[in-house]
């Protein structure tokens, strides 16, 4: 089937918990902005899964760890949208990448292609963030392509929402392009 006419199915991993995040309103924005298709998918439980810890891991995991690799392994692709706490990646992303890398050799990331964006109120926008979930998701097994990258400072943002801004969305829309390429 040519690609133009598959449904290319994106787990959606939102790094912030508060629901008022502007990285929830920007994986809002680019869900409601997704080409046909794309059938994204929201994983919203990464506040429930416990620390990666292998004692754990074992069958069953987890309730919400065995959702988060059943919804991984069952999609196409990754976009993970997040910001930047301290320099860095957020916790609750990290662990949610621990979970997925398991089993070793044989993650539910492995050779799926993963974006990462996000918003943050420093002047790289999470760029260091990115960079950090970008390296983790690579290790974990995922494909991460170099030319897929949105980081925008909240300040640009001038107190609007995501979705107000068309330079925005015309970057989501880039985005989902780049991701269908790499699917």
């Amino acid at each position: 089937m040519p690609q133009s006419l598959t449904t290319i199915r994106v787990l959606v991993l939102v790094g912030s918990l508060r629901s008022g995040s502007l990285n929830r309103q920007l994986a809002a924005t680019a869900i409601a902005h997704a080409p046909a298709q794309i059938e994204p998918i929201l994983f919203d439980r990464l506040g429930e899964l416990p620390h990666y810890n292998e004692d754990i891991d074992v069958a069953p995991a987890d309730a919400a760890a065995e959702a988060l690799r059943f919804e991984t392994a069952s999609c196409d692709a990754l976009l993970v949208v997040t910001p930047e706490y301290n320099g860095g990646l957020p916790g609750v992303l990290k662990n949610a990448i621990d979970w997925l890398s398991r089993p070793y050799g044989n993650s539910a990331l492995k050779g799926k292609p993963a974006a990462v964006i996000g918003c943050a109120l420093g002047r790289y926008g999470g760029a260091w963030a990115h960079a950090d979930a970008r390296k983790s998701l690579a290790i974990a097994g995922a494909q991460v392509p170099d030319d897929i990258e949105l980081s925008i400072p909240a300040k640009g943002l001038n107190g609007s929402q995501p979705d107000e801004s068309p330079e925005i969305v015309e970057s989501l829309r880039g985005v989902w392009s780049q991701l269908i390429r790499h699917s």
